[in-house]
C-alpha cells in the first residue's frame, strides 16, 4: 500500500521513529552513564521520545491512532523478546566461543528488561492516551503544553516505577525494594525535566503533522 498524502507519509514516519526509539531503548538500556552527577540508563535519551510521538499523534489524529501506535510498539517488543530468546539459546560457533559468555550475559539481562518494559509500556501508554484525552476535554482543546505535561509526567512515573521493580527488584541482593524505589524516584525526576524540555518539540511536531492535513484539504478542493 502506497502512502498517497503528506499526512499519511508523515504519520508512517512517526510510527517508524516510535518503534525505533522503543526497540533501541530496550537494547541499549542496560548501560548506565552519569548525567548531572546521577547514574542513569542511556535509554533516558531515547525512551521518553515515545511519549512525545504518541502525544503528537493523539493531538492530530485522536486516541484511536495513538492506541494503534501502542499496539504496534507492544508487538515489536514481543517479537524482539522472541528473537533475543532464540539468539541466546542458539549454540555459539567455535570462533565465537570467547565472546559467547559476554553476549549471553548481556542479552539475558535484556530479555528481563524487555519483558519489564513491555508491561510498563502498555500500562503507562494506555494511561497517557487516556489522560491526554481527559485534559483535552477539560481544556476544550486548548493549552497543549498543559495537557502534554500533565499526561506525560504521571505516565512516566507509572512507567518508571513499574519497569524498575520488574527489571531490577532482587536482581542482586543490593536491589531491595527501598533501593529500587529510590532509583525509580531519581529517574522519574529526570524524566519530568525532560518532559518540560520536550514541550516545544511536541508543538513543532503537531504543527508539522497538521501541515500535512492542510495540504490534503487543498488537494481535495
Amino acid at each position: 500500500m502506497a502512502f498517497q498524502t503528506p499526512i499519511e507519509k508523515k504519520t508512517a514516519l512517526l510510527l517508524g521513529i516510535f518503534v525505533l526509539a522503543l526497540a533501541t531503548a530496550n537494547l541499549i538500556g542496560s548501560k548506565v552513564t552519569v548525567l548531572f552527577g546521577i547514574n542513569v540508563s542511556v535509554a533516558i535519551f531515547t525512551y521518553p521520545f515515545t511519549f512525545v510521538v504518541t502525544d503528537i499523534i493523539e493531538e492530530v489524529h485522536g486516541k484511536k491512532t495513538s492506541r494503534f501506535f501502542v499496539m504496534v510498539g507492544a508487538l515489536a517488543l514481543m517479537i524482539l523478546f522472541i528473537l533475543t530468546s532464540i539468539s541466546v539459546a542458539l549454540p555459539a560457533a567455535e570462533r565465537f566461543a570467547d565472546g559467547a559468555a559476554a553476549y549471553n550475559t548481556t542479552f539475558q539481562h535484556s530479555m528481563r528488561f524487555i519483558l519489564a518494559s513491555l508491561v510498563a509500556f502498555i500500562l503507562s501508554q494506555t494511561h497517557d492516551i487516556w489522560a491526554f484525552e481527559f485534559w483535552r476535554k477539560k481544556t476544550n482543546g486548548r493549552l497543549l503544553w498543559l495537557r502534554n505535561n500533565l499526561s506525560t509526567i504521571i505516565s512516566q512515573g507509572m512507567d518508571t516505577f513499574i519497569f524498575m521493580f520488574l527489571a531490577f527488584y532482587h536482581l542482586t541482593d543490593r536491589f531491595t525494594a527501598g533501593y529500587v524505589a529510590q532509583l525509580a524516584l531519581t529517574y522519574w525526576i529526570i524524566k519530568i525535566i525532560f518532559a518540560a524540555l520536550d514541550t516545544p518539540v511536541v508543538y513543532a511536531g503537531v504543527q508539522w503533522l497538521k501541515r500535512g492535513s492542510a495540504e490534503k484539504e487543498v488537494t481535495k478542493s
